[in-house]
């Protein structure tokens, strides 16, 4: 059989599926690639000033190579979603139980978008550290708050709390590296 689903006037065709798994599908597909939209955009901002900017600053000789961004941020943005839809489902949707859960979960990820166009866009070094060690927090209650109601979903984001210390390192390293320059009056 073959299904069609009308998005937003583009059509999605689904072969062998009734709508009854479709409709239990677009949840997990939703939630999974809802954390690729802000990486998407960030990716607009990021794309000039990887090639711009940021090769004009100190950087510590131990960062990942650039190259290896994009293939990491598309596997924890995944995880992270997939972790989501796991609470999500877990919890009966959006409910009340969810709010805690998914609320931080919602604030880290405009966390994670905010950070790209304050570094890369805007290049503040500082202020980017400030926000980044803030999702980190983040990041961390939201496991926390998780890890009752799905390990799975607690474990998906392991990677991506590991990467934030990584990066939230890197961009302490580049803020020790790079002082701002005082505007003369």
């Amino acid at each position: 059989m073959l299904y069609a689903i009308q998005v937003n006037q583009a059509s999605f065709l689904f072969f062998g599926t009734s709508k009854g798994q479709l409709r239990m599908w677009m949840p997990m597909l939703g939630l999974t690639a809802l954390p690729h939209l802000g990486g998407l955009c960030g990716g607009f901002v990021t794309r000039k000033e990887v090639k711009t900017w940021y090769p004009t600053i100190n950087k510590p000789s131990w960062r990942p190579p650039n190259a290896a961004f994009p293939i990491v941020w598309t596997t924890l943005y995944t995880g992270m979603g997939y972790a989501s839809y796991l609470v999500w489902n877990e919890l009966g949707g959006f409910t009340n139980d969810a709010v805690v859960p998914l609320g931080l979960y919602g604030l880290q990820l405009a966390l994670n978008w905010a950070w790209t166009p304050i570094f890369f866009g805007a290049h503040k070094i500082k202020l980017a550290l400030i926000e980044i060690v803030l999702l980190t927090g983040t990041v961390g209650a939201t496991m926390v708050s998780w890890y009752p109601i799905s390990r799975t979903a607690t474990l998906l984001m392991t990677p991506y709390l590991a990467w934030l210390c990584l990066a939230t390192t890197l961009n302490y390293c580049i803020w020790r590296d790079n002082p701002e320059k005082k505007e003369k009056k």
